[in-house]
């Protein structure tokens, strides 16, 4: 049996139960988990503050009621694709805890991520029965009526956690050669908020703010998913969308990858 045959199986086998770990964890540090969904709710802020905008009359093609259906699909979308790796790798490089895992025979990216996404349930229970309803009562209508783009939201649900998974990842490596990724990843928090649709939906931005963003990762992390259930594309446009969103996950990943085993190097060769 080849090893990565091996690698595999030992990963399919332990997955279930790193799951069952990151679940634990999850509810050990309840006020760390809570403090984490709150910031998630940032949508209704903006929501009620372009409702109110466009109480008065449609803000370009967006009404009243597209505004509540972009931001409640962002805040659904925020909430089960939202991920932290950052802090952790920063605080695991810093406290020398780093060392441990990388003794243990899976990959840290697979228990990271286990970690991450055993926390979604939760955070699922909490934002979307809020969305449906508020949805249901008052923007239902301003969703895509088109079932294909609803079977595609999954798929593009996956594709923007992986995205914003291995960027954290990135971001946190920063700590193998610099005390604090905190600063950095401040940076990136500021500017991709305004370039992924999180703030404002890119159809309001600036012309030149479209073109940068159509040619960064971070639109397909946000804005793709809330465009695809928001009725922005027709089918063309949504596979076109999505084959350019799995090509970031697969270049987030890469560069990931490759700034972990040179981060990890580092590590080796100074110690923790």
């Amino acid at each position: 049996m080849s090893d990565a045959t091996t690698s595999s199986t030992a990963i399919r086998r332990a997955f279930p139960t790193l799951l069952k770990i990151g679940a634990a964890e999850n509810l050990a540090y309840r006020a760390e988990f809570v403090v984490w969904m709150l910031t998630g709710t940032m949508p209704l802020i903006m929501l009620a503050l372009w409702t109110t905008v466009a109480g008065e009359g449609a803000f370009g093609r967006y009404s009243s009621d597209d505004f509540v259906a972009y931001y409640l699909a962002m805040m659904v979308t925020r909430q089960l694709t939202g991920s932290w790796v950052v802090w952790q790798i920063d605080d695991e490089v810093r406290t020398g805890i780093l060392s441990l895992r990388l003794l243990r025979p899976i990959h840290p990216f697979v228990t990271y991520a286990a970690l991450h996404l055993s926390a979604l349930p939760v955070r699922a229970l909490v934002s979307v029965p809020l969305a449906l309803i508020l949805l249901a009562s008052s923007a239902a209508d301003d969703l895509t009526r088109d079932w294909l783009q609803w079977a595609l939201f999954p798929v593009a649900l996956a594709g923007s956690w992986l995205i914003g998974f291995f960027i954290m990842i990135a971001l946190g490596t920063v700590s193998f050669w610099v005390e604090r990724a905190y600063a950095i990843f401040d940076i990136y928090l500021a500017a991709s908020g305004i370039v992924s649709g999180y703030l404002v939906p890119l159809e309001l931005m600036p012309g030149w703010v479209q073109t940068l963003a159509a040619a960064l990762p971070f639109r397909y992390m946000v804005a793709y998913p809330v465009e695809l259930v928001t009725g922005s594309y027709d089918r063309g446009d949504a596979f076109v969308n999505l084959g350019l969103q799995w090509a970031f996950v697969v270049g987030t990943g890469v560069v990931a990858l490759a700034l972990w085993r040179r981060g990890v190097r580092r590590f080796e060769a100074f110690g923790s």
